[in-house]
């Protein structure tokens, strides 16, 4: 089959679901309204509370659900073949992460944009409340410290990425000043603040920079150390000043990179030498039901709602431009998985270098790559398998390949940092909630609440050397993630049932979610006791116990809902 016939089917598929399906659920089913106060301007504080506008909004959420997510899990589900890759991220964000990230940003909006685990006190139980804040807290603290990593290990990687990503958050600084403070043009400012971005890109594809370790440390540590430190800051500081603009100038990189990727498949139009199918690769886990965890954020993500209930809720302007950032910017991600997809099933192709230096083509470099899921599971081989197959689209219409290695290099780095800043903020909410729900105001001022989240990740990812820590727990990531997505939308669904709205359009995908991603959870906890992994057993099997726990929880509410009479307001009190 030919990628661009692939790619233009899937974004035409998105575009007829935005205006088709996504506007049937703001208007019949959750009756956005613009008259309604929002939280950002209920609560405004100009620190985490600020309506935005809608563009700028889907700019940093869109870049914060991003993350390396849409990238890494379809550059290794590719490996089952092209076809069950491209189908769950064609149908996936469409009705299921779409719905998931838009209902959990309504939700919260409309509860004066408190995370869905505090929502969940609300809408079910004060135990319940407990139950999911200790198993977001848990996530977010293997992302935080894990995404430290990853960029670390990308600065390494890819040391002409440094200046440019370091450079982007003086001009984010510049742009934010300017616009909120200076009063000037958006579309100016965001033009200028773009224009000098790719000017540093263009300057670090010629002039990499290296860091040495200090202090005893490694380089990788050195940079988990360093960015820890401008997590904490970064997220304490004002939305308007680093976060916002940011994530827009972001949100920017990202649609040039998508639009450079779109042109290459026009001009190239590689035929995709991937197989169809490919359900017995050498050392896979089976295709059932692990698709669903390996592509998380590319089809649907537990960590979109955080985001969407974290930070979003309390920047919405008006009520219906939540359709817009929520189920607008899910399609968004799915279009970026798809160029991943196009990527590594066909672009790969065009010329791949081997470490031997051998040059091979077509099927043969796609063999090459993905012969076991060990040669293609590690991070630098997902990532150079999207970065090889990007670089070659450009090249063929112009782009060298060390200008467009370095522009996804950027990307990737660029990404992951906005994931890593918007993570901690989310779990110093969580954080601060959590203490200010059992009386200690203290231990929630944003200062502290914000050293305790970064803390925590920094005992976590030295408690290996390398800073390799988060990596103990991360087999466990995916399906704790994907059983949050269930549980966001089992939340989703009480909601519904308590304003008396049809309840299958969060239902039967969360009945999905559970059912998928809790198999997956059985089948690591059975792999844990078979290799006797103690410690990931306890934690795996402790925290299916909480979310079977919490389910018969919801249940119980959700029948109570169903059989009262209909609410008085839509608002929880």
């Amino acid at each position: 089959m030919n990628s661009l016939v692939l790619a233009v089917i899937v974004f035409a598929a998105y575009l007829v679901a935005y205006h088709t399906y996504g506007k049937y659920l703001a208007s019949k089913i959750f009756k956005l309204d613009p008259k309604r106060v929002t939280p950002a301007h209920e609560l405004r504080d100009d620190i985490d509370y600020l309506p935005a506008k809608k563009e700028v909004l889907f700019g940093h959420h869109f870049t914060s659900i991003a993350g390396l997510g849409p990238i890494v899990g379809p550059a290794i589900a590719i490996i089952w073949g092209w076809v069950p890759a491209a189908l769950w991220v064609a149908l996936g964000p469409i009705f299921l992460g779409g719905v998931h990230d838009f209902a959990s940003l309504v939700a919260s909006m409309r509860n004066k944009g408190v995370s869905i685990g505090e929502l969940t006190a609300n809408l079910v139980n004060s135990r319940t409340r407990y139950l999911f804040l200790l198993i977001i807290f848990f996530e977010l603290w293997i992302v935080i410290a894990i995404f430290a990593l990853i960029m670390g290990i990308l600065f390494k990687m890819f040391p002409q990425s440094v200046f440019p990503v370091w450079m982007e958050i003086p001009i984010a600084v510049w742009a934010g000043y300017m616009i909120y403070r200076k009063g000037g043009n958006l579309n100016t400012i965001s033009l200028i603040a773009v224009i000098l971005m790719y000017i540093t890109v263009i300057i670090g594809a010629y002039w990499p920079l290296k860091l040495p370790g200090l202090f005893g440390l490694t380089p990788v540590e050195t940079w988990l150390v360093i960015l820890l430190i401008y997590a904490f800051f970064a997220s304490t500081l004002p939305v308007w000043t680093l976060l916002q603009p940011r994530d827009y100038i972001n949100a920017h990189e990202l649609l040039i990179a998508m639009a450079l990727l779109f042109i290459g498949t026009i001009v190239a139009h590689p035929k995709i030498v991937a197989p169809a199918t490919n359900f017995h690769a050498a050392g896979a886990p089976p295709i059932w039901p692990f698709l669903f965890v390996v592509i998380a954020c590319g089809a649907i993500s537990g960590f979109h709602s955080l985001v969407s209930s974290g930070t979003s809720s309390k920047q919405i302007d008006k009520e219906p431009d939540a359709l817009f950032v929520g189920y607008g910017g899910m399609l968004m991600e799915g279009s970026l998985a798809t160029l991943v997809i196009v990527a590594t099933a066909a672009a790969i192709g065009i010329a791949y270098k081997t470490k031997a230096g051998e040059i091979l083509t077509g099927v043969a470099a796609w063999q090459h790559h993905y012969h076991s899921w060990q040669a293609a599971a590690g991070l630098g081989s997902k990532l150079n398998a999207v970065i090889i197959g990007s670089a070659n689209l450009m090249h063929s219409f112009g782009i060298p390949l060390a200008i467009g290695t370095t522009i996804m290099a950027v990307f990737l780095v660029s990404f992951a940092g906005t994931t890593l800043d918007t993570a901690t903020r989310i779990q110093r909410y969580v954080i601060g909630e959590f203490f200010t729900d059992i009386g200690i105001p203290a231990l929630a001022n944003r200062w502290v609440a914000t050293f305790l989240a970064v803390f925590t990740a920094f005992l976590l990812a030295f408690a290996q050397k390398g800073g390799k820590g988060a990596l103990i727990l991360w087999p466990l990531f995916g399906t704790v993630n994907q059983l949050l997505a269930g549980l966001a939308l089992l939340v989703a669904t009480v909601y519904l049932a308590r304003i008396k709205k049809p309840i299958w359009f969060t239902a039967l995908p969360m009945i999905f979610m559970i059912f998928m991603t809790g198999w997956a959870m059985v089948l690591n906890i059975q792999k844990f006791a078979r290799t006797h992994n103690t410690l990931l057993f306890v934690i795996g099997l402790i925290v299916f116990l909480l979310e079977i726990w919490m389910i018969i929880e919801a249940i119980i509410a959700l029948s109570k809902y169903l059989s009262a009479p209909a609410a008085e307001s839509e608002e929880i009190a």
